[in-house]
């Protein structure tokens, strides 16, 4: 087979990347101390990284670069400033989920290649054509996808010249990435920020299945996948695991690249996956892959499993009764192995550095002589035969000879000297460099040559030392205009989900949202012909649309033709684009910035969008709004904090189904609680059509920001439907509608009305921030 199998290895930090690379990895993906989605790995510094950069590409190991969090306006000149770096470093990609990285990376760092992170949440062939159009080489498919799924995607990620990831071993979600909110509201630290405190690995009282650990999966591990992953065409295979150590790192890499030579070699997989179980694990399933959603997914301990697997492997292997004398010998033996793995680890990284090169240069010169200077890199440098260019060297030892056109010549006014030599040259005192002398022993003084040349051989230096590839200058990002909303005051809008709230319809003249669901019928024209009876509504999509779904949610929008919808799915925005459908981005894009609001703007022609309900006033404010763009905040809305492919109730109060089968997404619509052991509860729900879902008790309201930000938005939004109340008893909706609308025309005693309504609530997201 000649097709390459790129191994994608995860780097938390510099050692756990050393071990990856000599486990066999292709890649490595790792992130710096800020904008990257593990905030809990040890990470890198800028020196880390390219000390990293020089070892891997020494070893023909290609180096992905975290930035996969959704960025704040106050943050973009700090990205400015990283990015202007990242260009010069040799970094082979940046992995991102926020949208706005993709605008600002296209318009003033070109050269830089842009990875879709999981966080994006791809899994339809629109998000794809969406992805190419905003300028990504690659991207990471959703975890939830199955094999035929992954297939066709690739497929289409080929025609369009996108290469595609899976990721084949580690942890799992039990939400969809990206959209998961259940760390940001139980405690504060959201997932989109790389925060997360895995609310869903938390311990739960007893349900009424016996379960403590509800919605605890076990860990991902598709190596016996392989066969048919490499018949899908994926060109990655990503492992999970950049909290993980060195020992683990190499572990799981060092087995993943004896599987995959071997299958490539032979054909054959190797049928030995024990060292995999040999360090930390949940127990493994492969059943997303699989498409066979059972119960088996789940295990009720989120602690390592790796001694219980020895055990039970001893157990399942012997005939006769276990002693307890054999049982420790088999976690003596396994406490082995890892000592064993760990120190060969140890001999084969022992000698690897990632530190800084060391840097020497000297300038020497007479009288109508050229000025000379001799860059030496490296402790071995001093061995290597000079030349008037780069020479050939030994690792990384290499000297540069440079020379100036013109001769040094006695000045009376601007003379080269020492000082002003050091500072001229000071710069490369860097990340890469370690800057140890500059040395003057043979430099006469009094003497000069043009600023002009001094310029000239300074640069010529720093394209040979940044092995002859071109430096590119800093690039100024200029600031962003800001317009305003157009005149008048905020209007409302409204989010029904059920015919039976068509009669609310007459109660208002605020635009009126209608929720489709996450799964259809095939060939139903039930929404069809509902939203053309009554065209004042306007389609909301919502953020997850797999396979079949996406279809028949692309078929309403051609046979239905809306002037205008709200979409939490790039897939069908990207449909609304192609179609000139005026398209307005939803809640669960997570938009956060205003290159987020111009990567849709200018790449898709959006209309307006939806400011993230994560981020707090100060955050908030800043925005800049494009030309002819509407901006849109939701006030009141039940508080999702995550969406699973899998089934809750399996682990709660129970299913007799074995598995989820395609009539669960259409048919059920059971509703219950869990509450952890802190005393805090959630409501878990399942809409006919729906996903399921895990609710705050609380609903969110928020009505500072009308007074906090009177002229930032156009529209403020509530949401009326039913999704997550689960028993809770339903609000007067009639009520609801005219209290929020008197409050937008300034009645204050509709605030107190509200509030006496709605009894359970929080606005603690927009306090916090992100």
């Amino acid at each position: 087979m000649s097709r390459k199998i790129e191994l994608l290895a995860p780097g938390g930090d510099v050692e756990a990347i050393k071990a990856a690379i000599v486990a066999g990895a292709n890649a490595v993906y790792c992130g710096l101390d800020t904008f990257n989605a593990r905030n809990r790995a040890a990470n890198l510094s800028f020196d880390d990284l390219t000390g990293i950069l020089r070892l891997a590409h020494k070893y023909d190991c290609e180096v992905f670069l975290t930035l996969n969090v959704v960025i704040l306006e106050q943050e973009l000149p700090t990205m400015f400033k990283l990015l202007n770096k990242l260009v010069n470093s040799g970094i082979d990609g940046i992995i991102v989920q926020d949208l706005g990285m993709f605008n600002l990376v296209k318009k003033f760092f070109p050269t830089l290649d842009i990875h879709a992170s999981t966080q994006l949440t791809t899994h339809n062939e629109g998000q794809l054509h969406f992805l190419n159009k905003i300028g990504a080489s690659r991207v990471n498919l959703s975890r939830e996808l199955n094999i035929g799924e992954i297939k066709s995607m690739t497929k289409l990620s080929h025609d369009l010249n996108i290469l595609t990831e899976v990721f084949v071993h580690g942890a799992l979600c039990i939400a969809f990435s990206g959209q998961c909110y259940s760390s940001s509201v139980s405690v504060g630290n959201s997932g989109n920020r790389g925060r997360c405190s895995q609310a869903c690995r938390d311990e739960y009282e007893v349900t009424a299945t016996g379960n403590k650990y509800p919605l605890n999966l076990k860990d991902n591990s598709a190596y016996f996948d392989l066969p048919e992953l490499v018949a899908a065409g994926v060109d990655s295979l990503k492992i999970e695991g950049r909290i993980k150590g060195a020992h683990y790192v190499y572990t799981v890499v060092d087995t993943w690249r004896k599987g995959i030579d071997s299958f490539v070699e032979t054909g054959e997989l190797l049928p030995d996956d024990s060292n995999l179980h040999k360090v930390f694990n949940r127990d493994f399933t492969n059943s997303f892959l699989q498409g066979n959603l059972t119960k088996d997914m789940f295990i009720d301990n989120p602690r390592d499993h790796s001694v219980k697997h020895a055990v039970d492997n001893l157990v399942n292997t012997s005939s006769s009764a276990i002693s307890v004398v054999q049982i420790q010998e088999v976690k003596d033996e396994l406490y082995i192995d890892k000592n064993e793995l760990g120190a060969e680890l140890r001999h084969k990284i022992q000698y690897l550095s990632t530190a800084k090169l060391p840097l020497t240069i000297e300038f020497s010169g007479s009288l109508n002589t050229p000025l000379t200077i001799t860059a030496t890199v490296g402790d071995d440098a001093t061995d290597a035969k000079r030349t008037d260019a780069i020479n050939e060297s030994h690792d990384d030892a290499k000297v540069i000879t440079l020379q100036s056109e013109s001769s040094l010549a006695l000045t009376g006014k601007a003379e080269l000297d020492a000082k002003t030599l050091s500072k001229r040259f000071k710069s490369f005192d860097n990340s890469e460099f370690l800057l140890n002398d500059f040395l003057f022993e043979n430099y006469e003084s009094g003497l000069s040559i043009p600023f002009k040349e001094l310029t000239t051989l300074k640069n010529q230096l720093a394209f040979l030392l940044n092995n002859s590839v071109e430096v590119i200058p800093n690039i100024e990002v200029p600031p962003l205009d800001k317009t305003n909303r157009a005149s008048g005051k905020p209007t409302m809008s409204i989010l029904i989900a059920d015919e039976k709230d068509f009669h609310l319809c007459d109660l208002t003249d605020a635009d009126v949202y209608f929720k489709l669901p996450e799964s259809f019928k095939k060939n139903c024209t039930k929404y069809i012909d509902l939203l053309n009876a009554n065209p004042r509504l306007i389609p909301w999509f919502p953020a997850v649309l797999i396979g079949k779904d996406y279809l028949e949610a692309v078929k309403i929008l051609e046979q239905v033709n809306p002037k205008r919808i709200v979409t939490n799915n790039t897939g069908i925005a990207y449909k609304a684009f192609e179609m000139d459908i005026e398209w307005v981005a939803g809640p669960f894009l997570n938009t956060t910035n205003s290159y987020a609001l111009l990567t849709m703007k200018e790449e898709l022609n959006c209309a307006g969008a939806f400011i993230s309900n994560e981020i707090n006033r100060l955050q908030l404010r800043n925005i800049s709004r494009p030309a002819d763009f509407k901006l849109y905040y939701s006030i009141y809305h039940p508080i999702l904090m995550m969406t699973s492919r899998q089934c809750f109730f399996q682990q709660t109060v129970g299913c007799k189904k074995p598995s989820i089968e395609d009539g669960c997404m259409l048919k059920c619509d059971k509703a219950t609680r869990v509450t952890n052991v802190k005393g805090i509860s959630f409501n878990i729900d399942k809409q006919k059509g729906g996903y399921p879902s895990i609710y705050n008790d609380e609903q969110f309201l928020n009505l500072d920001v009308i007074k906090d930000l009177p002229d930032l938005f156009d529209e403020f939004f509530i949401d009326l439907t039913n999704i997550g109340a689960g028993s809770d008893a339903e609000q007067n909706k009639a009520q609801l509608i005219e209290h929020f609308a008197n409050i937008l025309q300034g009645n204050e005693e509709a605030s107190v009305q509200l509030n006496d309504m709605i009894t359970v609530s929080t606005n603690a997201q927009y306090r916090q921030g992100l």
